[in-house]
């Protein structure tokens, strides 16, 4: 018997949203087995991974503060997705938009004027579409390929980084921590809530939510987006150029990216460091495709991939577990969503074996 995969006439429509929530689902069974495979008691594992962080106010800013940066690199990374541009290289572009923001605001900081925190968001967006922008001129000029120059970048990025808080940007009365000096208070983002660290990205974040939504479908160039990713003979034929869309997306993703960067160092961080982000840029992906590249979607998914973020952390602290548990749900949802894509475009079929003719048999 052998396996085959046969495409369906007509996918069910209904199953396209609830497979994200299957792929939950199953990933809660699938690490349950896990806990218990490492000798902790499943439930008491699971209320620490997906209960406790949401009863108290502070865990639950902690969450939204979580989803900011996932919520704005998804919804970039979804707007190529969309014209099959594929930007795997948020990490990179938030690691820039940190730098650059991060930058600005030691040079500027500490004058009290008004406009120089306005100035370090726009640094961290520029920050972003400019490491966007490589991939971009790569991928138009010479046809290189966006996954891996996205993804590449990433690591450059991320060495810079090291780089400058290691060397010239070291905060000479850091007791020789790999760090930069506290940003100037006219420099960080002003706070929601007192004795919390939420702050007022995370309302402009999901201002991105609403704008990214009428960005693809009601505008011209989320028609071109659209129409791009979906059928890139009529556009084509209707006048629309591919190496534009590329620049659209990767600059829109990369803006979007460097200005999450940027909010999580001018944020509850207030200074660079060697590690900024966890891994936002990465799952950001499994976030945009676990809200099916809706914006709306998205912002589900990112509370969802925060609050894994959130439960691995009391997962180590109270349970002894390692903090590879995180990645291991996060590769769980992944793998249980694609299966899932699968299964709702295809139907699996057994089929005998296929005979080899004895000539053929003898001559192999």
């Amino acid at each position: 018997m052998r396996i085959s995969l046969q495409a369906r006439a007509r996918p069910a429509r209904a199953m396209v949203w609830l497979s994200p929530l299957l792929a939950a689902v199953l990933s809660v069974i699938g690490v349950s087995i896990l806990f218990a495979l490492l000798g902790r008691n499943p439930l008491v594992a699971l209320d620490t991974l997906f209960i406790a962080p949401l009863q108290s106010s502070e865990g639950l800013a902690e969450l939204a503060l979580k989803a900011t940066p996932l919520l704005l690199c998804a919804i970039g990374i979804a707007i190529g997705c969309r014209a099959e541009v594929w930007n795997i290289g948020a990490e990179g572009q938030f690691t820039l938009g940190a730098i650059t923001g991060g930058g600005a605001a030691l040079v500027l900081g500490g004058g009290g004027q008004w406009w120089v925190l306005p100035v370090v968001v726009l640094a961290g967006i520029a920050g972003g579409m400019a490491w966007a922008a490589i991939p971009a001129l790569l991928k138009t000029r010479f046809n290189a390929h966006e996954i891996l120059t996205t993804l590449m970048l990433s690591y450059v990025a991320i060495q810079l980084l090291g780089y400058l808080v290691h060397g010239p940007w070291k905060d000479p009365e850091g007791y020789s921590f790999p760090q930069t000096r506290q940003f100037a208070p006219d420099t960080l983002l002003p706070l929601l809530i007192e004795g919390t660290r939420l702050h007022v990205g995370v309302l402009l974040a999901l201002l991105t939510v609403p704008l990214g939504s009428i960005l693809l479908g009601r505008t011209m160039i989320g028609f071109r987006i659209r129409t791009v990713g979906a059928a890139p003979g009529a556009a084509r034929y209707a006048g629309f150029s591919r190496e534009r869309v590329v620049w659209i997306c990767l600059l829109l993703s990369g803006g979007l990216a460097g200005l999450a960067g940027i909010f999580e160092v001018a944020g509850p961080d207030g200074q660079l460091t060697p590690v900024i982000s966890p891994g936002y840029g990465f799952a950001a992906i499994i976030v945009a495709f676990l809200g099916r590249l809706n914006p709306f979607g998205i912002l589900f998914a990112s509370l969802l991939m925060a609050l894994i973020y959130l439960g691995g952390e009391g997962l180590q602290v109270s349970l002894q577990l390692p903090i590879a548990v995180t990645g291991t749900v996060q590769g769980m949802l992944l793998f249980f969503l694609l299966a899932a894509d699968v299964l709702i475009n295809y139907r699996v079929r057994l089929l005998p074996a296929r005979r080899v003719p004895a000539g053929d048999a003898r001559h192999a």
